[in-house]
């Protein structure tokens, strides 16, 4: 008999629609409170970009897609990535400027890699 639903099994799309806020939530605190602990802005992107990949393995590939559109996702990454550049060339004097340079960071590596992982999903193994 044949699942015709996408994704894995019942059991790891319950644990997803349980963890996926906690693991994003977690990956905004880490690029939060960057500047005065371990973590920051590329760690927190990591985080994040996992808890989209979770999404895209639990559910399969067309749903993350429905939930997660890809032209948000590269505005978002270039927004992020303009503003890091901005402040890099402003010589940043302050905390905030550093805090606003790591959410910055924060999108530009989550949405990028993301990006990526979906991207390596889609090719087909034919190639086409």
């Amino acid at each position: 008999m044949e699942n015709k639903e996408a994704g894995m099994g019942i059991i790891v799309k319950t644990i997803t629609r349980l963890t996926i806020g906690l693991i994003f939530i977690y990956g905004i605190y880490v690029s939060l409170h960057g500047h005065m602990r371990p973590g920051g802005g590329f760690a927190g992107g990591l985080i994040i970009a996992l808890s989209f990949i979770h999404v895209l393995l639990a559910f399969g590939k067309d749903v993350a897609l429905k939930k997660l559109n890809q032209t948000f996702l590269l505005s978002l990454m270039a927004l992020a990535a303009a503003v890091v550049l901005l402040i890099l060339i402003s010589r940043p004097a302050n905390l905030i400027i550093l805090s606003l340079c790591d959410i910055a960071i924060c999108f530009t590596v989550g949405a990028g890699l993301f990006i990526i992982f979906l991207a390596l999903a889609l090719i087909k193994k034919d190639g086409a």
